[in-house]
């Protein structure tokens, strides 16, 4: 007889049950081994990203499976908002989905359809040849399936602030997660993710969020700023990424044996974020 599976709870129901805010890191590498190594360092999620990063559906494939003897929920952002990429990443086993650039609850309502199957949704019907269901082990996966998926949209834009009460309460997104970064581009402040004007855009889609009664997450590589966005009610902050963390430890080893100095022809020093 076929071993009957349950799959592991969603990253909005570990959300809904913790009593303090999920702290995450990036990975971005595309390594399942680094993968695995950030899913072992004891913190909450991580996030394996589509967008930015060398990563197609076999990485993150292979980076599911490293992180699937650990404690932390995977969550996956796609490049783009598109129906056949998610209904692709879905199948993988991907269970919670992080979708950049939403800027209207229009946007979110088709990305809620993307990841459903008819008559609520628009996701093709393969899962008994995938590993969602866990090829058909899963009991009665087609008609739970929307249980088992969490859907995060990116509010990381002026438009998307200003529609941000909008998208929070379209039925179907359980989470927003605000990027600092693009937002900081969208409103003339490229590179300054930090400026008071951003900061205060990020606060009023942290506070929409709550009024609404769903968890909001900030993206935070900087920790002062994310101490700043838990205190405003962050229900889940991602403080780091594989890649940059490398990148400052090897320099900062570079700078103590061989000196800042003689490393760099123009001397400059490397943003930390």
């Amino acid at each position: 007889m076929p071993i009957r599976l349950n799959l592991p709870e969603t990253f909005a129901a570990r959300l809904a049950a913790s009593d303090r805010p999920l702290v995450g890191l990036w990975v971005c590498s595309g390594s399942p081994v680094m993968a695995e190594l950030v899913a072992g360092s004891g913190v909450d999620w991580v996030l394996i990203d589509g967008e930015h990063s060398p990563n197609g559906l076999e990485s993150i494939l292979a980076q599911l499976y490293a992180v699937s003897a650990y404690p932390v929920a995977p969550v996956v952002r796609v490049p783009i908002g598109d129906t056949v990429i998610i209904k692709q990443v879905l199948d993988l086993g991907a269970q919670n989905l992080l979708v950049p650039m939403v800027d209207s609850a229009a946007h979110a309502e088709e990305l809620v359809r993307a990841i459903r199957y008819p008559a609520g949704g628009v996701r093709g019907v393969g899962a008994s040849l995938a590993r969602s269901s866990r090829w058909n082990r899963v009991p009665g996966y087609l008609a739970n399936a929307s249980s088992t998926l969490s859907l995060t949209v990116q509010i990381e834009s002026a438009a998307a602030v200003e529609a941000v009460d909008e998208i929070v309460a379209v039925d179907g997104v359980d989470a927003i997660f605000i990027g600092p970064a693009d937002l900081a581009a969208s409103m003339g402040r490229l590179g300054e993710p930090s400026h008071p004007e951003v900061v205060d855009a990020v606060v009023t889609a942290l506070r929409a969020a709550a009024a609404a009664g769903k968890p909001a997450g900030v993206n935070a590589f900087v920790p002062e700023e994310a101490e700043r966005y838990l205190a405003e009610g962050a229900a889940f902050v991602a403080v780091g990424a594989d890649v940059s963390l490398v990148a400052r430890a090897t320099e900062t080893l570079a700078d103590r044996f061989i000196g800042a100095g003689d490393r760099g022809p123009d001397g400059t020093s490397r943003a930390s974020y």
